[in-house]
């Protein structure tokens, strides 16, 4: 792929020219993907897939079996979509571990940040779509069974804490400690408040109503307000840290041969 765009040369100097486009294609291009990923995401998983806000932990089989015919439709449509689209997750963290390489805390922290997200993408999203998927294909299945895929979904989507917690800790560290400004100081402690409420959310596994169950105020409503900052910054970043690319930004790899 090529590097920035460049203004045309004019043979006439007198003659006005248009600025360079700030930015490198191929940086903007997997921005415009990550940013229609999780348009995207937020579709199938809210509106579809009614996974968010979530359905009550405190049902019983039968209700759960009931809230699967219901919403069998949405579910089957927005979470067939995710799982054909689920690559985009992989790009997601892509972009997000190349400016972490740009910065001067080093590309260990990068590569730690990409392989615990890709990990917990695993437990925290295909699992979710795989088994309320299986539940609404197979509606002849027992209550007990549906039953099962309703509590493992959902306690996975929502439980598995670990892998996102260290992806969350190593990006904090990496721009407490980067001296080339990739990212403001600011958005380490909005970071740090997603580690936050991913402890908090620890919880949900022991209760099944109150502010700590899975659809509860502190484990779901606080955690999606204080996500939801966090996507929007993390946006408006990423495309300031594009458009700050030129053509004359140094590869994160030097050629082969000139090492």
């Amino acid at each position: 792929m090529t590097d920035t765009a460049t203004a045309p040369e004019h043979e006439d100097a007198g003659e006005p020219t248009n600025p360079a486009r700030a930015g490198k294609r191929e940086v903007w291009g997997v921005y415009w993907a990550f940013s229609i990923f999780y348009t995207a995401l937020t579709v199938g998983i809210c509106l579809l897939g009614r996974a968010t806000p979530p359905p009550r932990p405190d049902v019983t089989a039968l209700q759960a079996a009931a809230w699967f015919d219901k919403h069998e439709t949405g579910i089957q449509v927005g979470f067939v979509f995710l799982l054909l689209i689920a690559g985009g997750a992989a790009i997601s963290n892509g972009i997000i571990g190349y400016f972490m390489m740009r910065m001067s805390s080093g590309k260990m922290l990068a590569y730690a940040y990409i392989a615990a997200m890709g990990v917990g993408a695993v437990p925290g999203f295909q699992l979710l779509l795989v088994c309320w998927l299986t539940a609404t294909f197979r509606p002849d299945r027992s209550p007990d069974l549906l039953y099962l895929l309703y509590d493992l979904g959902m306690l996975s989507y929502n439980g598995s804490l670990g892998c996102f917690t260290a992806a969350y800790t190593v990006m904090a560290i990496a721009i407490f400690y980067d001296r080339n400004r990739i990212f403001p100081k600011w958005f380490a402690y909005v970071t740090v408040w997603q580690i936050v409420t991913e402890l908090l959310a620890s919880q949900m596994w022991l209760y099944h109503s109150g502010a700590f169950a899975w659809n509860g105020m502190i484990t779901l409503y606080i955690a999606i307000v204080i996500f939801g900052l966090w996507i929007v910054c993390l946006l408006a970043l990423l495309r300031g840290a594009a458009a700050r690319e030129t053509a004359d930004t140094p590869a994160l790899y030097e050629p082969e041969g000139t090492r």
